[in-house]
């Protein structure tokens, strides 16, 4: 007897080549969000709910943002707009504040582990928003995840009322697809994929790679340049440094910072 759930090789490379990161959302006429069925909604927390975690912990929790004036304002805390408009929009954290809770019930001291926290917090995070996000396209919704969390991480920690032990990671939104989002070239698999040990790539190899990602920097008909790309988000004075002293931040006050100071 064949098992419902097995699909044929092809099948899987389909579905996962037909993955688009999409802003675009269906709307209303007036621009507001297309509600999702019940049933959809139902089954991709479901799909979230089953990722696998460590320890048993769970060690993640989705903040689903309804209010229009939430949406609205965690949309200009993130620099992304279409927060506001897809038909489901989450702030995906990492939360140990939870099994905080757990043990302090059941009379049971928690122990100090802040940097065990990230590790396992953040893993558990992802897993729970990817299972959310792959249920979603099975449906035939496409989704963004949302980095720009980092953009604005006091404001959004002081909107969502999280306590310590919780930490916004990322937003996923999710809807119907308004625009045809171009297919999105990666790595060349050697320089993933590694087989028992470490493939640091040669210098031709990274030239190869880096002329194969090209692609995914074009903008406006222009060819593009991944090398530039990745200067402006981790390069000297790039993106990723401006964000660094936000993030540290919110690890202290979150309680979840490992450091010295």
């Amino acid at each position: 007897m064949t098992d419902e759930r097995h699909r044929r090789p092809e099948d899987v490379r389909a579905f996962y080549d037909a993955h688009r990161t999409v802003r675009q959302y269906e709307t209303h006429e007036d621009g507001t969000p297309l509600p999702m069925p019940d049933e959809h909604l139902d089954v991709i927390l479901h799909a979230a709910q089953r990722a696998p975690t460590d320890a048993t912990a769970q060690l993640y929790s989705l903040i689903r943002i309804t209010r229009p004036d939430l949406r609205a304002r965690v949309a200009d805390l993130t620099t992304n707009a279409h927060i506001a408009t897809a038909s489901e929009a989450f702030v995906v954290c990492a939360d140990v504040r939870r099994v905080q809770r757990v043990l302090e019930v059941a009379g049971q001291e928690t122990g100090t582990w802040p940097a065990i926290a990230v590790h396992f917090g953040i893993g558990d995070a992802v897993m729970a928003g990817t299972n959310l996000l792959t249920a979603a396209e099975m449906l035939g919704y496409q989704g963004c995840w949302i980095g720009g969390v980092l953009n604005g991480l006091e404001g959004i920690i002081d909107e969502l009322n999280l306590p310590q032990g919780v930490l916004p990671f990322a937003a996923l939104t999710i809807g119907r697809p308004a625009e045809h989002a171009p297919y999105r070239p990666r790595v060349p698999r050697p320089l993933v994929i590694h087989t028992d040990t470490y493939h640091d790539g040669t210098d031709d190899e990274i030239r190869h790679a880096t002329e194969v990602m090209n692609p995914i920097a074009a903008r406006n008909g222009q060819p593009g340049d991944w090398a530039r790309l990745l200067t402006a988000y981790f390069g000297q004075g790039g993106g990723m440094e401006k964000r660094e002293p936000g993030l540290v931040a919110a690890l202290k006050r979150q309680g979840l910072w490992a450091g010295n100071e």
